[in-house]
């Protein structure tokens, strides 16, 4: 328990000190992980409402396949992403390997299905009237979808938090595709695994404590985005 409270009070003095190596981590990991989640719910929306809300064959397929995507394992992602942009790779040549595009890649392939399917959830719970009579009053296609994603959008905004949620905390791909260099891809994540094995307790306490405050920020936006819905 000394350890604990120890290990809690130096992370505490790093944090509040400004520690380069502390806030450096956390500013990739914000940085990597809002680009993500944005490219990844600039995909996953649309497809998400399309799914719901359109008839065509193989549509309990298409939905049972974004479902499982959900869970996929992020060291797996990591291998595919690492082999296409290895040097043998066929992106190879774009050098993007090791640099935090290489980890924003492979972010959005997590968060896209999760992004998706959540909000082909929610939209198909939506009231068919809803779009019919948008259409009746003359409405196009994406007037249409703005009027549904206003009467959805407490799933949507749960589908983007559940995406960002699920690349801020990853550390397979960071890993894997990252390469774990300091200030420049090392986030969250990484420097906690490798800090504590180091026997940084510190360190990482200071790095959990972030992970804990970035989560309960993400979550109570999403209640306040909810509760004004």
């Amino acid at each position: 328990m000394n350890v604990f409270v120890e290990g809690m009070r130096q992370g505490l003095r790093l944090l509040v000190a400004g520690d380069a190596e502390v806030w450096g981590a956390v500013w990739i990991s914000v940085r990597v992980a809002l680009i993500s989640t944005c490219i990844a719910s600039v995909l996953g929306l649309p497809i998400g409402f399309l799914v719901a809300t359109r008839r065509f064959v193989g549509k309990r397929a298409v939905v049972i396949l974004l479902n499982t995507l959900m869970g996929l394992p992020t060291v797996v992602v990591g291998l595919l992403v690492y082999g296409m942009l290895s040097r043998r790779g066929p992106l190879g040549d774009l050098g993007l390997l090791y640099t935090p595009a290489a980890m924003v890649i492979g972010q959005v392939i997590l968060a896209t299905p999760i992004v998706a399917a959540l909000t082909c959830g929610a939209a198909s719970s939506l009231d068919a009237r809803v779009l019919k009579t948008a259409y009746a009053l003359g409405a196009g296609t994406w007037r249409a979808a703005l009027t549904a994603a206003r009467e959805l959008r407490p799933g949507l905004s749960a589908a983007v938090v559940a995406g960002f949620g699920r690349v801020f905390a990853e550390v397979g791909v960071s890993l894997m595709l990252g390469g774990n260099i300091r200030f420049y891809t090392r986030n969250i994540t990484t420097t906690l695994a490798l800090e504590t094995t180091k026997g940084e307790f510190a360190l990482g306490l200071a790095l959990g404590l972030v992970l804990l405050v970035v989560a309960f920020v993400v979550n109570l936006s999403f209640h306040v985005l909810k509760g004004s819905a």
